[in-house]
């Protein structure tokens, strides 16, 4: 059997090498025509694994600086968060309208600040939150909030991660429109926001098709996506647009055709 000591160890040197990873996925996407909700949701995913947290969600602020819900790990947390803007109370609007983290460990047996949502997280099987502010400078972009399925908070060391990461997630959003904070609001999220309902569209579809859940017809989505070097939202925007076969998405175990052979080609070979 291999001593405690060296299993905590071996789950630290992991743990490094995928932070490490994960910063440099995120720092890859600062190319041009980056699909920003592929960065967010890869920011969420990677949260959950790296924070042992049990599932994340990301809210954007629009234009007029309303939060909108942009990414999520879980279809569940999507609408936890969802809950939070229209009962405008929760960790993450404290979190956004403060610019600092907020954190609750005990929602199911201490008095909480956010009633509703306490009740609401606790009966989703998430009795702790966290969330920490997105931000660029003086800036803050929105949150990302982690979910925990114990009454835990997370360390000091976790919660400096977490910023971590969502502080170079917010370096991926404006890229190098950082000085500009109009531009920043009007362009990138905005983008985003606008990109997020061709998404939750082409999921819907892939989902009906295929009789699978949400969360399913998402990872099917990003999967076509990655495999065929596409966009996201670009791929969910063609899906929705009728440009992509449906049946070419929704089914793991299909390929794209071959490109179809032209009379020139033909008399070429």
């Amino acid at each position: 059997m291999i001593p405690v000591s060296n299993e905590s160890e071996q789950r630290a040197i992991q743990r490094q090498a995928l932070t490490a990873t994960t910063f440099v996925e995120i720092v890859d996407t600062l190319v041009d025509d980056f699909d920003v909700i592929d960065v967010l949701t890869q920011l969420a995913l990677r949260s959950v694994e790296l924070l042992e947290a049990a599932a994340a969600g990301i809210l954007l602020a629009d234009p007029d600086g309303n939060l909108r819900v942009i990414g999520a790990s879980t279809e569940k947390v999507g609408l936890l968060e969802l809950f939070q803007i229209q009962n405008d109370e929760g960790p993450c609007l404290d979190c956004y309208n403060s610019g600092a983290v907020v954190s609750n460990a005990g929602l199911d047996d201490t008095p909480s600040p956010w009633p509703r949502f306490a009740e609401e997280s606790v009966r989703a099987g998430f009795p702790s939150v966290c969330a920490v502010p997105l931000r660029l400078k003086d800036l803050v972009l929105g949150c990302l909030n982690l979910f925990m399925s114990e009454p835990v908070s997370l360390s000091t060391a976790e919660v400096a991660l977490a910023q971590a990461l969502a502080d170079v997630a917010s370096i991926a959003i404006v890229q190098d429109q950082a000085t500009r904070e109009a531009a920043v609001r009007e362009g990138h999220l905005q983008h985003a926001l606008t990109s997020r309902i061709s998404i939750e569209q082409a999921k819907g579809m892939i989902s009906e098709r295929s009789h699978v859940e949400m969360d399913e017809a998402f990872d099917r989505l990003r999967s076509y996506a990655r495999n065929n070097n596409r966009g996201l939202t670009e791929v969910a925007e063609s899906l929705v647009a009728g440009t992509i076969n449906i049946d070419a998405v929704w089914d793991r175990r299909r390929v794209p055709p071959p490109p179809a052979t032209t009379p020139e080609r033909r008399a070429q070979s």
